[in-house]
């Protein structure tokens, strides 16, 4: 891998020009960055003109703040920038390293937010300086820049920051002029790379252009060269950063070729799943007449739409070693799309519904007569309620007999736009006493060809619980979503439940595989506590972390709610006393002036259930904000609660066991954040029925 950072000259004075406030090299202070005095301090180290937070911390190492105080094992270092205001969009290039193990992560402070808002993150040790870009946008807020940085366990670990550099614009944009290229990166190839031209440096062809952004020959631009290749797979390829926040508009760039046939040259985006979609390749509208664009720069304008996270990547192969070579210079990227008449970017939650105020935009096939309706459950010991609140309403097919055998109902989706893929999510339960393998299946309708494609059918045989089932597909042309239902007989009716449908862009995989670490405030407990503990010094048991029912029959969940086979957790009633508790707290919440919104789910199922308390903990003393009592429904039901709390607290789910083992209390997709609680009066629809058959 060629070391970029290392490859040009330091950054021009125009570029220093341009740097913004939160912009530092710590060459001989910390310019305005102050360690968090309640954890490990960061340490200026005069000799390498960096901060580090090491694995071995001493309590002589200069410039630092805190106590240090913190064991070996558990060392989190709080580095905080000067308050920054951020009118338009920036673009933060980070040059850091973390040696042996670690982790660091940037994250944006406000004043009304009670946690800080991820941006970026990273665990990946390394052996030299490692440059990455964040994109800020644009916000009226003044706010903080946050960096946690947590060596490993061993002395040798640590984990340092080189340079911090705020500029103007988006972090795709590029003029080559900086030692850092923009965190542009060459992905290392034996013969063909692209290397770093102009700056008076002497280069393998004589006759390589000026650059673009000066015009002369001391000015910067980047080029590949054919003097190596060997075979035609050789392929040179010039990777953006990674987009860090959805964008949509116009990607703009000057090339060169030195030649129209020796090489192929095109521009594609690839996600984080590795997934190449080409944006551009040269036209016939860049090739009227070659003679005089030979040796030329020639512009090009491109709409991109990134509602996920890409890299933009430029391509270049040679069919031989006289195949010349490519240049390109001065990428910039615009909010407004190249073309006038370039559609926005769809926006898929068109098709998003919980069925709480009707059918949304879906409508049943009328071909069949009425077969699906919208049904709500009270909450009760016997049946499940709806995925949303467990008291409110969802979709429910072949509730009632037909009025024949061998009949199929349809329920289909608006249109969604071709040439997009999407991710679908739905929740359905399984009802009644029949088994049928045909109970759902989603289906594509093509709007011009008139074709239909399944894409999904229910196989998993759970009953009574809430299913999450995830789909990616892409569509070529405008095209309905239909959820199907099969009924071949009284004995083998699909009666099948339908909530909480989602559509969005991208792969379903992209969700999970995300550059950022999970919201704080958020915990659904499918990949741990998420920063919860157990209280140790107050309680006389533990939550525990589970999938699948609970040991004990008749009490406690059948499956988590996020996923219906995930995890939640939960407090096993079984090894304590009547009226032990189990405590959960959170992480400290910073305290806010304005009102904060604390939701989740809990599950309180058994005759002998005992309470569920949510309190504040400010400094030992308890502040009640919700309880429940006994026994509520075998269904998850959610539970909001808006509070106001202007001190540094943290929040405490209080489990107490009650009068019998028959008292498993638990807990599940938790969600604290700044705000006021949404409206959530369930709007019930005419002619809902209150009992499911």
């Amino acid at each position: 891998m060629l070391l970029f950072y290392l490859l040009t000259f330091f950054a021009s004075i125009k570029a220093q020009n341009q740097l913004l406030p939160g912009s530092c090299n710590f060459e001989s202070n910390t310019c305005g960055y102050t360690s968090d005095a309640d954890f490990t301090r960061w340490a200026l180290h005069e000799d390498g003109h960096f901060v580090a937070v090491d694995g071995a911390m001493s309590d002589n190492l200069e410039d630092g703040a805190g106590s240090g105080s913190q064991p070996k094992s558990d060392i989190t270092g709080i580095l905080l920038s000067p308050v920054l205001e951020n009118e338009e969009w920036s673009c933060l290039r980070l040059v850091y390293q973390i040696t042996d193990s670690g982790s660091l992560e940037v994250l944006q402070r406000t004043e009304r937010k009670s946690f800080d808002k991820p941006l970026w993150s990273s665990q990946t040790p390394s052996d030299s300086w490692v440059i990455s870009s964040i994109d800020l946008q644009n916000t009226a807020e003044l706010y903080r820049i946050v960096i946690e940085g947590k060596p490993g366990p061993s002395a040798e670990s640590s984990v340092a920051i080189f340079e911090i550099h705020i500029s103007p614009g988006y972090c795709l944009e590029c003029d080559f002029e900086e030692s850092h290229l923009c965190g542009y990166s060459n992905q290392w190839n034996a013969n063909v790379n692209w290397y770093v031209g102009g700056g008076g440096a002497q280069l393998l062809h004589n006759n390589m252009p000026n650059d673009h952004t000066y015009d002369n020959r001391t000015g910067h631009f980047m080029y590949v060269d054919s003097g190596y290749t060997k075979t035609f797979k050789e392929v040179a390829k010039l990777v953006s950063p990674m987009t860090t926040v959805p964008m949509s508009g116009c990607l703009s760039f000057q090339y060169q070729r030195s030649e129209d046939r020796g090489n192929l040259f095109a521009v594609f985006t690839r996600d984080l799943l590795g997934q190449y979609q080409e944006l551009w390749r040269p036209g016939s509208e860049d090739q009227n007449d070659w003679s005089e664009a030979v040796g030329e720069w020639i512009p090009v304008q491109v709409d991109l739409k990134a509602p996920y996270s890409v890299q933009v990547v430029f391509e270049v192969a040679f069919n031989s070693a006289r195949g010349g070579h490519v240049a390109i210079d001065d990428i910039s990227f615009s909010p407004e799309f190249c073309n006038t008449d370039t559609e926005p970017t769809f926006d898929p939650s068109v098709a998003n519904c919980n069925f709480e105020s009707g059918f949304c935009h879906y409508e049943e096939d009328k071909a069949m007569g009425s077969l699906w309706r919208i049904v709500s459950v009270k909450p009760n010991i016997f049946r499940n309620g709806d995925h949303t609140t467990g008291a409110g309403s969802f979709l429910l097919a072949h509730s009632r007999p037909g009025p024949r055998s061998g009949y199929v109902s349809r329920v289909i989706g608006p249109t969604l736009a071709g040439n997009m893929k999407y991710c679908l999510r739905f929740y359905f339960s399984l009802r009644g006493f029949n088994q049928t393998d045909q109970a759902l299946a989603v289906y594509l309708l093509q709007q011009q060809s008139g074709g239909q494609e399944k894409i999904w059918t229910q196989a998993e045989k759970s009953r009574g619980i809430w299913i999450a089932a995830d789909i990616t597909f892409q569509v070529s042309q405008p095209s309905k979503m239909a959820f199907v239902s099969t009924c071949r007989s009284f004995w083998d009716c699909g009666s099948v439940a339908l909530d909480d449908i989602t559509v969005s862009l991208g792969d379903c995989e992209q969700m999970t595989a995300s550059l950022l670490p999970p919201l704080p405030g958020r915990c659904d407990f499918e990949a741990g506590l998420c920063g919860y503990t157990q209280d140790k010094q107050s309680d006389a048991a533990d939550w525990e972390r589970r999938r699948g029912p609970t040991p004990t029959s008749y009490t406690g969940p059948r499956g988590d709610h996020t996923l219906g086979l995930g995890y939640y957790l939960y407090m096993e009633a079984s090894p304590m006393l009547p009226g032990q508790k189990a405590r959960l707290q959170s992480r400290v919440v910073r305290g806010t002036r304005g009102p904060q919104c604390l939701q989740f789910y809990y599950h309180m199922y058994g005759s002998g259930t005992g309470k569920l308390r949510v309190v504040i903990d400010e400094g030992g003393e308890d502040v009640l904000l919700w309880q429940q009592s006994g026994e509520q429904s075998i269904a998850w039901l959610k539970a909001q609660v808006e509070y106001q709390w202007d001190k540094q607290h943290k929040i405490v789910f209080e489990a107490i066991r009650g009068s019998s083992v028959r008292s498993d209390i638990a807990i599940d997709d938790i969600v604290l954040e700044g705000g006021p609680c949404p409206d959530t009066k369930l709007k019930v629809t005419t002619g809902s029925s209150n009992e499911i058959v």
